[in-house]
């Protein structure tokens, strides 16, 4: 696993994703003993937000920041003051969920300021090459490229997380990870992790040290919306 930065951004295409592993690597925060807050930056897709886990997150003792029309019949681009706090409350670790793809991440530049003067931050691009418009490294690194030219920060990593929902098998994740290498050949970037759900059986050609299990939750692990 990475060295836990004092913010955290999850940013990927639409279905890579990001947002499991964001409210998952803020739980993992929590359970290391660090107080940490996740906001939820997606003011795009209307299927996964990380509202969804806001008992869970709770109940772990995790702070969540979302919009207060989230999860509602309003469909609003608006973001809670709140968020600004993240950058001010530096004895907090910060979970970030981006917005899919270079729409998404346009929310993101307002803050962008603020994150690169701390510098104390990891960017990183969630990558599902089972996802229709990143099924080969060369697509995924345009996206990440039209993401960072959207929200004005560089990516400092690649997380590894393809899957296709509920069918995936060991032999698929161990299939993706040629893409995982590719793509941080093209983006001279490392890989962070590749993550998977924990009920599958480890992976032997994994290192440990760059797996990370999530546990997800069954009403969205679906291949349209997770």
């Amino acid at each position: 696993m990475i060295q836990p930065k004092r913010i955290t951004l999850f940013a990927g295409h639409y279905g890579s994703g990001k947002t499991s592993i964001a409210v998952n690597y803020a739980l993992y925060l929590r359970r290391l003993g660090k107080q940490t807050v996740i906001c939820d930056l997606d003011i795009v897709n209307p299927y996964f937000r990380t509202k969804d886990s806001e008992h869970m997150l709770k109940s772990e003792g995790v702070e969540l920041i979302s919009s207060k029309f989230a999860n509602s019949n309003v469909d609003l681009p608006a973001l809670p003051q709140e968020t600004y706090g993240i950058f001010c409350r530096k004895d907090k670790y910060a979970v970030i969920d981006v917005g899919g793809d270079d729409r998404g991440a346009l929310a993101l530049g307002r803050y962008v300021p603020y994150i690169l003067k701390e510098g104390d931050y990891a960017m990183l691009f969630v990558a599902n090459c089972y996802r229709p418009l990143t099924r080969n490294a060369s697509d995924a690194f345009e996206v990440m490229r039209e993401i960072e030219g959207a929200c004005g920060i560089a990516f400092t990593g690649v997380v590894n997380n393809s899957n296709i929902g509920n069918e995936t098998s060991p032999e698929d994740i161990v299939a993706s990870f040629e893409f995982a290498e590719e793509l941080c050949g093209l983006s001279s970037l490392p890989l962070a992790f590749t993550s998977f759900d924990k009920n599958l059986s480890l992976l032997p050609k994994c290192k440990e040290n760059e797996v990370f299990p999530l546990v997800l939750d069954e009403r969205y692990y679906d291949i349209r919306r997770n």
